[in-house]
């Protein structure tokens, strides 16, 4: 089924964005009049007598035109207009001002209204600011298509229903249906007045009759099953449809924030609004616990949206996701809760107690479902994903806010970077691990400025004459505190950070610095540096490489590039080319790790190889495994048929060099030689050779 069939079709309009929002109205004393008023020139309305909350409630309701009527209620209306302004700013939306008089208008473009109109006026008058209003809007956001599209997901993200008198059924928009809990967006209409108790039910059905019998808007609330929100429905008659249609507007059961405190955007509180109110659980001495617990919401690659879409579909995106974390909230019906725009596209949502770790990880997986269903925009679907971190302070933790703030933040991007799924709740362990982690990437980008970084070289050896034939240059850290770090967690730092390239380069511009460097005794050693797929994937990544090279100084005949298999798995047609460019220009090729992946097969017969390296977990147990024998003589003779070399890593005893050499081996590197060494060392192992040979 068509999830925005119903509301969204129904409400289908000629204009210029191609569906029909509602226009907000803040009247004080004149909302009924002026709001039949406007109804007359074909819009429908939303409309409140009150100023408190109006941005949130213009945000939510998905209009991009708000009139604030000033009549009677400079004051009130003033403060209205300072306080929407930052809101239609932000949406690219209309503030049209029906003021006193003309004297006054500097005070209104100051306070940040974009249209007037002033009295006496009639329906032409007001039709034609309002038209004005509506191409200023087109304008902004862009008109046509992308008007249509950013129209279309505002609507789709709104609140609304409609039904046609003497039907028995109901169309929900997609929101509605989602915040009562309906598996369909066609319902009985009987469905919504059982979300009422008897006093509203009658109220309701009051106000309809009054609509059908006068054709004027009206409106009806009552209670929602999450503690303290309001519905309130503010309904009017589409002639050109024959249809009641009604816009709902939520009404917190706290207290709304301070203007400053509200993000412009959504109509959340902001980041400082909802640090302040979990400082004011975690103070409470004889709360339960845990006192708080925080679910950081991040959008993932939201940047990819307003590239797609434009920064106006993007922001009405990011609307609508803070519509979906509230109806999430609102149907748990946790009243003690608070939810915030905290960053760009990142969003938090406060738990106070009661709330277990259970329940915190239940409502995280909601959201991550609620947000996975595509947005709307015009033809296109938009798919987002998004991941959660938790983190919960109970009485034994610190009452210290900003380390629950940072835990959550912790939680959230191990949520973004690790493989565990796409909620992560961090214990006290698992926040040591990623502050370490996370401390380990800064350290990383100043190891470079600071020559942290050592080239060391492993021998490779001829099986058959002894003598060294080539070497593997390795990446050493010598981390101020932890000391010698590997190449692995060397690299898995970079990969965490998206630092790989830059390291890589860095670690093959010094190995062929000091290679090229060596003695005449060593001219005829062979330099094997690995190659990430990340390398491969840059542009230009050939031409790059061989510039490296030729910049150093170092032969291209003499030197050998080993790419690990798994490197290779995601464009194995692309590695093909670039590698058999590099080996049409002298280089060797080699597979390093083979047996550690899945596609082994496919690269043997696939790639241009000179050399294919068994990893050393294939090789280690070969003297006490007849199973591992014979792997290790099937990839040796397979190697050997289609006319590669073959080197063996992590050889380390006489006993599985006999058996290597006895099976075809034709070179391995491991203790059995030496480990990886610095360059002045090799110099002199490979010094001690010869002159062994020459004795």
């Amino acid at each position: 089924m068509n999830r925005h069939v119903g509301v969204s079709e129904a409400a289908a309009d000629t204009g210029a964005a191609g569906v029909k929002l509602p226009l907000f109205l803040l009247s004080f004393h004149s909302r009924n009049e002026l709001g039949a008023l406007i109804e007359r020139t074909g819009r429908q309305v939303i409309a409140g007598r009150r100023a408190e909350g109006a941005e949130r409630r213009f945000i939510s309701s998905g209009a991009t035109v708000a009139v604030i009527d000033a009549r009677g209620a400079t004051a009130e209306a003033e403060g209205a207009c300072a306080a929407l302004a930052a809101a239609a700013q932000s949406a690219g939306s209309a503030l049209l001002v029906i003021a006193e008089d003309i004297a006054g208008l500097d005070r209104w473009y100051d306070l940040g209204a974009t249209h007037y109109v002033v009295p006496p006026f009639g329906e032409a008058e007001l039709r034609t600011a309002l038209a004005f209003a509506e191409r200023h809007v087109e304008r902004v956001v862009g008109g046509g298509r992308a008007a249509s599209q950013r129209a279309a997901l505002r609507l789709a993200e709104s609140e609304a229903w409609i039904w046609k008198p003497g039907e028995r059924l109901v169309s929900l928009s997609p929101a509605f249906a989602e915040r009562i809990g309906a598996v369909r967006e066609i319902v009985p209409m009987s469905m919504l007045f059982r979300l009422m108790d008897r006093p509203s039910r009658r109220l309701a059905r009051e106000a309809i009759d009054r609509l059908l019998v006068t054709g004027r808007s009206t409106a009806f609330a009552h209670g929602s099953r999450a503690q303290g929100d309001r519905l309130a429905h503010h309904i009017s008659f589409d002639r050109e449809r024959g249809a009641v249609v009604a816009w709902i507007e939520v009404s917190r059961g706290e207290a709304e924030p301070e203007r400053e405190d509200i993000d412009a955007l959504t109509g959340l509180p902001t980041a400082d609004r909802i640090r302040g109110w979990v400082e004011a659980r975690l103070a409470d001495e004889d709360a339960p616990d845990p006192r708080c617990a925080l679910l950081m919401l991040g959008v993932m690659r939201f940047g990819l949206v307003n590239a797609a879409f434009g920064r106006p579909t993007g922001d009405a995106v990011l609307q609508g996701v803070a519509r979906r974390i509230e109806r999430v909230i609102d149907r748990i019906g946790l009243g003690n809760a608070m939810i915030a725009r905290t960053a760009g596209s990142e969003f938090t949502i406060a738990l106070g107690p009661p709330v277990s770790a259970d329940s915190a990880e239940l409502i995280a997986n909601r959201l991550v479902e609620s947000v996975a269903w595509p947005f709307v925009s015009g033809d296109s679907l938009i798919p987002l994903s998004c991941r959660v971190g938790i983190t919960a302070l109970g009485g034994e933790g610190r009452r210290d806010v900003g380390t629950l703030f940072q835990r959550a933040s912790a939680a959230l991007a191990a949520a973004k970077h690790g493989d565990s799924g796409l909620v992560r709740a961090l214990d006290a362990d698992s926040e040591a691990e990623a502050h370490r982690r996370n401390q380990l990437e800064i350290d990383l980008r100043r190891a470079l400025d600071h020559d942290q970084i050592d080239i060391l070289f492993q021998p490779q050896v001829d099986i058959g004459t002894g003598r060294i034939m080539g070497v593997e240059a390795l990446a050493r850290w010598k981390h101020p505190q932890l000391g010698e770090l590997g190449a692995v967690p060397l690299f898995a730092t970079a990969a965490r950070s998206d630092f790989v390239v830059q390291l890589s380069t860095y670690v093959q511009q010094r190995a062929l610095a000091i290679a090229s460097a060596w003695p005449a005794h060593m001219q005829d050693i062979r330099l094997a540096m690995n190659v990430t797929a990340s390398d491969i994937a840059q542009p230009n990544f050939v031409d790059d490489f061989l510039d490296r090279v030729d910049a150093a100084g170092f032969p291209r005949t003499r030197l050998t590039v080993e790419v690990t298999e798994s490197g290779l798995i995601s464009d194995l047609a692309g590695a093909a080319d670039l590698l058999a460019q590099l080996r049409r220009a002298g280089l060797r090729i080699a597979i390093d790790d083979f047996g550690t992946g899945y596609s082994s097969l496919a690269y043997l017969k696939a790639l241009p190889l000179d050399y294919l390296k068994i990893d050393k977990t294939l090789a280690e147990d070969i003297t006490g495994s007849t199973r591992d024998r014979i792997v290790v003589r099937g990839v040796i003779d397979m190697a050997r048929s289609l006319g590669l070399a073959v080197i063996t890593e992590g050889v380390e005893t006489k006993a599985q060099l006999a058996l290597l050499a006895r099976e075809g081996c034709n070179y391995y590197q491991g203790f059995l030689c030496s480990p990886p060494i610095d360059s002045q060392r090799l110099q002199a192992l490979v010094a001690e050779q010869e002159v062994e040979a020459a004795g």
